[in-house]
């Protein structure tokens, strides 16, 4: 059943709706609070939405006004008034979390450090976008200094000590990158019928991957952010009780930019007995799980391990994803379709997953929530700079060590070719000197600023078979950086040999591990004839 609006009211209407008539529109022009408070308020009322916003929001005197000013007018200050008590009452009387979900900014954080990143972007429910190493080189210096973040915890000759250390290893990455240019230029010579653009850029990009080991922990990004306020409350409780200094006063710096613009979803952040109580609940958990660990896995050292080991499957993994695939087809309860499925000879048990992933035509097609019923758990040691990339991945679950020179490190072979092993070596060695001088400074946490990308951080990333056809697939990509490809087709090898899977890890049909000399060519080529066609 459709509305029927006056024309006064058609009026007021428009500039904050993208249509009156249909069952289906979007809100436009109206801050984020109010957007937020309609749809609160619209599970409460038997109103449609644009019927509640007139009633509710505007006023009498408001619709007059609206009426007058127009398409494109503002919103009266009495209805985002109106809206921030609405949540006050649903967010305290009512104890509903959810309404926070129903405001959104994009938010920019700037010069942040390369530890800190990954604090903001450890969220599942947001969306990221940061600088990347890959496109962007780090030899310029603005306002005098090169990009890396000097941590408020130190102070005079350590202070010295860690400036002087950070900036010769930038010296000797500013140096070589025009070097490894040429280097990869008579490597990997332009044929003639390529063109200068795509040709400069994809030798840039090898450069600049093969590089960016150089670079330590502290050297800054930049970080586009989207989400909710309840995924920014989260965030910032998280940032508030973290051991870095830097990402407290971030935090700091991001609440008094998000009220700007919702206030009113983030009111208990700093209250006593809500986010400051909260915040100290974590921080207060961290140092008590490691004090404990510490006592009690004293004197252990770790195995020598590869680069990625599968540590947990289930064997039974791919007959109840057999199971799971034949459910919503069938009418028969979970445990029955599961027994059925155990009875399956192998070669029905692969008709039932042929039919389940169908005839793929690129990576994007994936398969149903079926391939969720059965995951992997990987503990990988691989060095920071792929680290930094597969950690974004949010469907998933993904936790990592203190970032420390203790793991060794990894050179691409291109740096011996080159002639850089030995500019290379210094630069990691003066890392991992300066790195234990902080930590003998009782500095454990801010001593991973000095540690460059190259050397090794172990992490573990469990995810289910559907999420891990995604991160494959995606990241064994040829325009892929080496050290995550290679991490990643390791994984896919595990599922099949390791786990025994060999029907799933072949529905991974995108897979790619072939070698690949010039991993940005093929892209960078594509990209062109994009820009061609428009």
């Amino acid at each position: 059943m459709a509305d029927e609006f006056t024309p006064d009211e058609r009026a007021a209407l428009a500039p904050y709706f993208t249509n009156l008539d249909g069952p289906v529109f979007a809100l436009v022009n109206l801050p984020e609070v109010v957007k937020g408070a309609l749809f609160a308020r619209y599970s409460r009322s038997p109103k449609s939405l644009r019927r509640l916003f007139l009633d509710e929001f505007l006023t009498a005197g408001g619709l007059a006004s609206a009426t007058a000013r127009g398409a494109g007018a503002g919103l009266d200050a009495q209805a985002t008034q109106r809206a921030e008590k609405l949540y006050e009452r649903v967010f305290v009387e009512y104890g509903d979390d959810s309404v926070a979900q129903l405001g959104g900014v994009h938010l920019a954080c700037e010069g942040a450090s390369n530890l800190l990143t990954k604090v903001l972007e450890w969220g599942r429910l947001m969306a990221y976008l940061e600088q990347s190493t890959r496109y962007i080189p780090y030899d310029d210096q603005p306002g005098g200094r090169f990009r890396y973040h000097v941590p408020a915890e130190l102070g005079g000759a350590l202070r010295d000590r860690y400036v002087a250390t950070l900036d010769r290893g930038f010296e000797a990455y500013r140096a070589w990158l025009p070097k490894l240019r040429a280097f990869f230029e008579a490597k990997f010579p332009r044929d003639s019928g390529e063109s200068e653009a795509v040709y400069r850029q994809t030798i840039r990009a090898k450069a600049l991957d093969t590089l960016r080991g150089m670079l330590p922990a502290a050297t800054t990004s930049n970080v586009g952010i989207y989400a909710t306020a309840q995924a920014y409350e989260q965030l910032l409780l998280r940032m508030r009780s973290h051991p870095l200094a830097e990402a407290r006063a971030y935090a700091d710096l991001m609440l008094v930019e998000l009220r700007k613009v919702i206030p009113a979803f983030l009111r208990r952040v700093d209250v006593d007995d809500r986010g400051v109580a909260w915040s100290a609940y974590l921080a207060e958990t961290r140092e008590a799980a490691r004090e404990t660990a510490a006592r009690l896995l004293a004197g252990a050292a770790a195995e020598a391990r590869d680069e990625v080991t599968l540590t947990d499957w289930d064997p039974d993994g791919e007959v109840k994803v057999v199971a799971a695939a034949l459910y919503a087809a069938s009418d028969l309860p979970d445990d029955q379709l599961l027994a059925r499925a155990r009875l399956l000879t192998p070669a029905q048990r692969a008709e039932v997953l042929a039919a389940c992933v169908g005839a793929r035509k690129n990576r994007r097609h994936k398969p149903g929530r079926a391939f969720e019923r059965t995951s992997y758990r990987f503990d990988v040691l691989g060095d920071y700079g792929a680290f930094r990339d597969l950690q974004r991945h949010r469907l998933l679950t993904l936790e990592w060590q203190r970032l420390t020179p203790r793991h060794g490190h990894v050179m691409p072979e291109a740096v011996a070719e080159a002639g850089a092993a030995g500019d290379f070596a210094r630069v990691l060695e003066e890392s991992a000197a300066l790195f234990d001088a902080l930590e003998a400074a009782g500095l454990p946490d801010a001593a991973s600023y000095a540690v460059s990308m190259a050397y090794r951080v172990r992490f573990y990333m469990e995810m289910n078979a559907r999420e891990a056809m995604h991160v494959i697939e995606l990241r064994t990509t040829p325009q892929g950086h080496p050290s995550y490809r290679r991490i990643c087709q390791a994984m896919h090898r595990l599922i099949a040999e390791r786990a025994g899977h060999r029907a799933i890890a072949a529905a991974m049909s995108f897979a790619d591990h072939s070698a690949v000399a010039l991993e940005r060519l093929e892209a960078e080529r594509a990209a062109e004839q994009r820009r061609a066609r428009r």
